[in-house]
């Protein structure tokens, strides 16, 4: 009852509209209108960003003892406390709706179209335009200015954003998220009254990770995406709702297709995730889905492959893993989606191999309680964070969209410090040092962890993949064990790998006497079978069956290649990097003759005569449950509140921590896997972002 009278204390009640509500009043009166059912049109707020109040297209009358202000008012820029004190008994008033309200957008809206050009019928953004349709909304039928509209010259952006300045409203929300949000301040504006323009410094291309959410800000058509340009109108487009794999966070995202071409990927909305950001990766290597595919099966013959029928495709897969059980082995790879790997798991262990692995990148971690390789505090526990300690990861290559989430924390009063190469992570850090070593000797940054009220530790994978990354998975596990507090975990695994949690929550691990996949790979099987593994050197002797999508290194060395599908084109469960289970959708369906990667197993099971108890998406996913109940809780951030601890006998005997500088496993943000290294798009950011001397020697 007392938290129900405090919570009642910090509520202002006011009358919208003369409907009487109670709000906080640190609400916005435009956040105030909306809490109470009121629509207010707006170009240059948002919620995420700051307030600049230029647009005034937001304009409500406030009435104070019953009468109306002199005139109407901004309500982005005021907030509900810094209304008068009420008169006469009466409530404050909001007034969205009146004569005077109306009349004033109105004229907003003229003065906005002055200059803004009769583009509609040719512009990228018609359909889904904030200008287009709040002018039909509270715009005039007509117009009174017949002068010359201005032009204005188009700006160079990069690859990603292509401009038309002359549509241009000066929201100034482009210029906001690239200083607030992304935290890379390229974006300006020069001039003033008419001849203001938004522009980059020097006209260079954005160099943000994030850069092209600037297009889903802007609300005009100044700022569209250069590489969907006159592609498609959106009524034409099937909108399915999905997740990114380009990285571990799992971000929220829509796919847009027609026909069988995924045409666009946009963010959705997830609070607890990626909020309404994505990465430039997430959005623009969609292109790679349609190039370099593998569409049918291939054998190898002679040392050449050959197009393949299916029936002998599974017929050569199942000959070479009819041998010894110990001389083959299975290695799951950085995209392969929760069926695909549980079908693997099942088929290898009733073929009696004990080499199995979700780790082709050798990281030294899995083994233990499943806290000791999770984000246990959670993405969004990155808000509550005042101490962030980053070991071995470059988080703004690693996943863009928790790096901004980690600047938004340091905005907000949270200090970070970095153990590794000391890049530009868009905020101010302490440099701890280089080496693993620093781990000992945290200096003064020891006392601000320890004195934090919300510390976190995040260990990335340039830690744990090198050799001595059980010792640092250790040290890292003690440090954070000594900042746990009743209800949060300061222990956090950043993963680089879309696939890597749920191969590690179903024990896609190597068995009793079974060999790892560093192990595998170094040679001496018999038969090797990659699920979409192309991030590492393959041996050279023996047998290599590729299930995958595309024809990258994998496929190059492989002896039999069965086409699977992209995660645009299958029902799949993904888990981010804080154990959170996630549901992908298709969008579009598997290229030419290529399967889905669980019938492929099933398939290739009955021609081994190992039949898996399932024949439908259903039955698998209910033995995935039953088997590792973690997979239905779908949507759940398990948030491990535990301590963790590690056995050295688990992880390879004691070690000692090296002095070689920790650097992220990510060389190249832009070519990451097989998908983006497919994609024309991509291609050309690397390009760019290489600087002039790879351009010149090209």
């Amino acid at each position: 009852m007392r938290g129900h009278e405090k919570t009642a204390k910090l509520m202002t009640k006011i009358l919208v509209d003369g409907v009487e509500v109670d709000v906080p009043p640190e609400l916005t009166l435009l956040q105030a209108c909306e809490a109470a059912g009121a629509e207010i049109p707006r170009f240059c707020y948002h919620e995420r960003l700051s307030i600049a109040g230029n647009c005034r297209m937001c304009l409500i009358e406030v009435k104070v003892g019953g009468k109306s202000g002199p005139k109407p008012v901004a309500s982005c820029a005021q907030q509900v406390k810094d209304l008068p004190p009420p008169r006469d008994n009466l409530l404050n008033e909001l007034v969205t709706k009146s004569p005077g309200v109306k009349k004033a957008r109105e004229g907003v809206m003229e003065f906005l179209l002055i200059n803004h050009p009769l583009d509609c019928p040719i512009c990228d953004q018609g359909g889904e335009c904030d200008l287009q349709d709040q002018s039909m909304a509270y715009g005039r039928g007509g117009t009174r200015f017949d002068l010359n509209k201005r032009a204005v010259e188009e700006k160079f952006m990069g690859p990603l954003v292509k401009t038309v300045m002359t549509r241009c409203i000066q929201c100034t929300r482009c210029i906001r998220f690239a200083t607030e949000v992304a935290g890379v301040p390229e974006l300006g504006a020069t001039g003033r009254g008419e001849d203001m323009e938004v522009t980059t410094y020097l006209e260079a291309a954005l160099s943000s990770e994030l850069s092209a959410n600037v297009i889903d800000l802007c609300p005009v058509g100044a700022l569209t995406s250069k590489p969907y340009a006159f592609n498609a109108r959106p009524w034409e487009l099937s909108k399915t709702e999905s997740i990114d794999v380009m990285d571990a966070q799992g971000c929220n995202i829509r796919v847009d297709a027609r026909g069988d071409a995924v045409l666009r990927v946009l963010p959705r909305v997830n609070e607890e995730i990626n909020e309404e950001w994505i990465s430039d990766k997430a959005r623009y290597a969609e292109d790679g889905l349609s190039r370099q595919r593998l569409d049918r099966p291939y054998v190898r013959e002679n040392g050449k492959l050959r197009a393949a029928s299916w029936g002998e495709a599974l017929a050569a897969t199942a000959k070479a893993l009819s041998g010894d059980a110990k001389k083959i082995g299975a290695i799951a790879g950085d995209l392969a989606c929760a069926e695909s790997m549980k079908a693997t798991l099942d088929l290898f262990r009733a073929l009696g191999s004990p080499n199995i692995d979700c780790r082709p990148d050798g990281a030294k971690i899995g083994v233990g309680a499943r806290q000791g390789y999770l984000f246990n505090a959670t993405i969004a526990g990155i808000d509550e964070a005042d101490a962030i300690a980053l070991i071995g990861t470059n988080p703004r290559l690693e996943a863009p969209v928790l790096n901004a989430r980690i600047r938004k924390a340091w905005l907000r009063g949270a200090e970070i410090g970095v153990i590794g190469e000391a890049a530009d992570l868009t905020y101010r850090y302490a440099h701890i040092g280089a080496g693993a070593d620093s781990i000992a000797r945290l200096g003064g940054f020891a006392d601000v962890l320890k004195q934090a009220r919300r510390p976190m530790v995040i260990v990335g994978q340039g830690a744990l993949t090198r050799a001595d990354g059980a010792a640092i998975l250790r040290a890292v596990g003690k440090l954070a064990a000594g900042l746990c507090k009743a209800g949060w975990n300061a222990f956090n695994v950043l993963h680089t790998a879309a696939a890597r949690v749920a191969g590690l929550d179903m024990g896609f691990l190597p068995g009793a006497g079974g060999k790892g996949a560093s192990e595998m790979l170094k040679g001496g099987m018999d038969t090797l079978f990659l699920l979409g593994v192309d991030e590492v050197a393959l041996p050279k002797a023996g047998t290599v069956i590729y299930l995958g999508t595309h024809g990258d290194a994998g496929a190059h060395r492989a002896d039999i290649i069965l086409p699977g599908a992209a995660y645009t084109e299958k029902d799949a469960i993904w888990v981010n990097t804080e154990g959170r289970v996630q549901l992908g959708r298709r969008a579009t369906f598997p290229k030419g003759e290529a399967k889905e990667d669980w019938t492929i197993l099933r398939a290739l099971s009955g021609v081994l005569g190992k039949t898996l108890p399932y024949d439908s998406l259903d039955a698998l996913r209910a033995k995935l449950i039953a088997d590792h109940p973690s997979f239905g809780q779908v949507g759940y951030a398990p948030g491990q509140a535990e301590a963790v601890s590690f056995d050295p006998a688990q992880e390879g005997g004691e070690g000692k921590l090296g002095a070689e500088p920790l650097r992220s496993p990510i060389a190249d943000f832009y070519l990451t896997n097989p998908i983006a290294r497919a994609s024309r798009t991509m291609a050309e950011c690397s390009r760019l972002r290489a600087g002039p001397e790879r351009v010149a020697a090209e």
